[in-house]
């Protein structure tokens, strides 16, 4: 699949496929650049199970915060959430 920018010159979208949740520091950066709501932060608890972030029952045992995939399929390939990533934790790919 190729696309092509505003002004003609072609390029070939790389789609967000996953997120190493070990190497994910929870920053937030990908969320706030991303216009398509591809991204969603959720927290880890103690035992390393994934839970939202407003689930009052794990209120005191989360341990940290990670990114996660919300809605791939709403992913353009832009790359913009790449390229503020300070841990490198994505993995993309042409369709």
């Amino acid at each position: 699949m190729t696309a092509t920018t505003r002004g003609g010159t072609e390029y070939i979208p790389e789609f967000l496929m996953a997120i190493d949740q070990g190497k994910c520091i929870g920053c937030g950066r990908c969320f706030k650049v991303c216009a398509r709501s591809v991204l969603t932060l959720k927290g880890v608890t103690d035992e390393d199970e994934i839970v939202d972030l407003d689930d009052e029952e794990y209120e005191d045992e989360i341990e940290r915060k990670i990114m996660v995939i919300a809605d791939g399929d709403d992913c353009i390939g832009c790359g913009a959430c790449a390229r503020v990533c300070p841990s490198g934790c994505q993995t993309h790919a042409p369709a």
